[in-house]
C-alpha cells in the first residue's frame, strides 16, 4: 500500500473529507494548502492525529515541493482555483496555478520514488453536448469555462507523459459535489438549493432542464482510496468518470427531490441561458475496472 500521501489542496471542501477518510483507513497524510479562504478550521479535528501533518505553502514553490515530493509514496492533486466564477475573476493567477503550476508539479514527481499521482479533474470538461446519451471517457471534450479548459490542458499534458514519467498517473473526472464537509460550500447546486429552500429565500433556477452528474464528497474520498489501493496495471494513465449513473439529474429534478423533505414556494424556473453546460455522464468504466459503486444517492 502507498501509505504516505501528499494531499495538495487538502484543506478544501473535498480535501477535508478525504483526510478524515484516509486517516480512518490508517494512511499517513501530509496536507499542503495555502489557505486562501482562511479555512484552516477545516483541519482542526486532525491536529492531534500523529499520522497527520499540515504544511502551509503553495504548489508553485519548487523548493518546498521537491522536499515534500521526496518524502511521499503518492500525490493527490486537489489544489487550484476551483469553479467558473473565481477563475473568471482571476484569470492570470488561475493560469499560473491551475495550468502552469500543476504541470510543473507533475514534472517534478519524476525521480522521487513516487508510486502514484492522482489528478482530480472535472466532468465539466464535457461542456455542452447535444446528445441525450450518457458521455463516457472517450467522448470528445468541449470545455466552456476557463476552469474546465485548464483541467483539459493538464489532462492532455499527463497523457502525453507516457514515456517520461516514472510514476503512475490517474485522471479522475469528478461530478458536481454535494454533501457536508468541515469546509462547507454553499455555491454548489444541491447544497445551494437546499440551503435557499430551507431558509425560505427566493431562488431562481437558471437552465432548469440541463443535466449534470452529482456525487457525494464521501464517495469522492472512497474513490481516492480505491485508486491508491488498486494495482498500477489497472490505473496507469487511465481516465475515470467519478459518480454513479443514478445521480444524473436536471436542476428541476433536484428541486423536486428537495421539496419531498423541505416545502418551499419561492422557487422560480427559467430557461435563460446563464450556464449552457448540459451533459449526462456514464460511470460504467470505474464500476467495471475498479468495481467501484457510489454509496450515496442524491
Amino acid at each position: 500500500m502507498n501509505n504516505k500521501i501528499l494531499l495538495i489542496g487538502g484543506a478544501g471542501y473535498i480535501g477535508a473529507v478525504t483526510i478524515r477518510h484516509l486517516l480512518d483507513k490508517k494512511y499517513n497524510v501530509t496536507c499542503l494548502d495555502n489557505l486562501i479562504y482562511d479555512n484552516s478550521y477545516s483541519l482542526n479535528e486532525f491536529e492531534k492525529n500523529r499520522e497527520f501533518n499540515f504544511i502551509f505553502g503553495d504548489l508553485r514553490n519548487d523548493l518546498l515541493m521537491n522536499e515534500l515530493l521526496s518524502k511521499c509514496d503518492a500525490v493527490v492533486i486537489l489544489a487550484g482555483l476551483v469553479g467558473d466564477p473565481i477563475t473568471k475573476k482571476y484569470p492570470e493567477i488561475s493560469e499560473q496555478i491551475n495550468n502552469i503550476g500543476t504541470k510543473k508539479l507533475i514534472k517534478n514527481c519524476k525521480n522521487k520514488k513516487i508510486e502514484k499521482i492522482v489528478f482530480v479533474s472535472t466532468c465539466s470538461n464535457y461542456g455542452l453536448n447535444e446528445t441525450s446519451l450518457a458521455l463516457n471517457e472517450e467522448t470528445e471534450l468541449k470545455p466552456i469555462s476557463l476552469y474546465a479548459k485548464q483541467k483539459v490542458e493538464v489532462e492532455k499534458f499527463i497523457l502525453s507523459q507516457k514515456n517520461n514519467l516514472d510514476c503512475s498517473p490517474t485522471i479522475l473526472r469528478f461530478s458536481t459535489a454535494f454533501g457536508l464537509s468541515p469546509r462547507m460550500r454553499f455555491d454548489l447546486t444541491i447544497n445551494q438549493f437546499t440551503k435557499s429552500i430551507f431558509e425560505d429565500e427566493k431562488l431562481e433556477v437558471f437552465d432548469s432542464n440541463t443535466w449534470r452528474p452529482y456525487c457525494h464528497v464521501k464517495d469522492f474520498a472512497r474513490t481516492l482510496e480505491k485508486i491508491l489501493e488498486a494495482s498500477k496495471k489497472t490505473t496507469d494513465f487511465q481516465v475515470f468518470n467519478v459518480g454513479g449513473d443514478n445521480n444524473n439529474f436536471t436542476k428541476k429534478q433536484i428541486v423536486e427531490k428537495i421539496f419531498k423533505f423541505i416545502p418551499g414556494n419561492k422557487v422560480t424556473f427559467t430557461d435563460k441561458k446563464n450556464d449552457p453546460r448540459n451533459y449526462k455522464v456514464n460511470f460504467s468504466k470505474i464500476s467495471k475496472i475498479l468495481n467501484f459503486k457510489i454509496k450515496y444517492t442524491v
